[in-house]
């Protein structure tokens, strides 16, 4: 049988180490994009983590940059192939990133769809100026585009 004390110490060891667990996972933001990355697709949207889309989105989303949600979005060859080489191997692989969603759309994904239900996130609010559409994250997640989509650090515009 153990003392209390020995139960008490256990129990103390426990809790600190799930808080310094839970403190690591939300400052966790993955992995620094190249330069050309930020500069290239940072200049017309948000530059998103790639763990948010899996490798198969990506690659298609690389090769079809001379139509790239209706704009050219083309590159050199050396640029191209640094973002395609970059984005893949840092794709998701988890629950969040298991298919790819319609478009390669970030904002059609599962997961994407499940977190922002009309429940949780009104419609009227992806339509308010300050807002814009759903894929501008960085309206009420300060830090996405360091990967830090921690709800309680969500702030919704006015």
């Amino acid at each position: 049988m153990h003392s209390p004390s020995s139960y008490f110490a256990r129990t103390l060891v426990a809790a600190a180490f799930l808080s310094l667990t839970a403190s690591w996972a939300d400052s966790y933001k993955g992995p620094t994009p190249p330069a050309v990355y930020t500069q290239e697709c940072g200049s017309c949207h948000m530059a998103y983590p790639a763990g948010l889309l899996p490798a198969a989105s990506w690659q298609q989303i690389m090769r079809g940059l001379k139509t790239h949600y209706g704009l050219d979005a083309s590159l050199d060859e050396t640029s191209q192939l640094t973002l395609t080489t970059w984005l893949t191997a840092q794709a998701g692989t988890g629950k969040y990133a298991r298919e790819a969603p319609k478009d390669q759309r970030i904002t059609l994904s599962a997961w994407f769809v499940r977190k922002h239900r009309a429940g949780e996130v009104p419609t009227a609010v992806w339509r308010r100026k300050s807002v814009g559409s759903p894929a501008n994250c960085v309206a009420c997640h300060a830090d996405a585009e360091r990967g830090d989509f921690n709800e309680d650090k969500v702030r919704i515009p006015p």
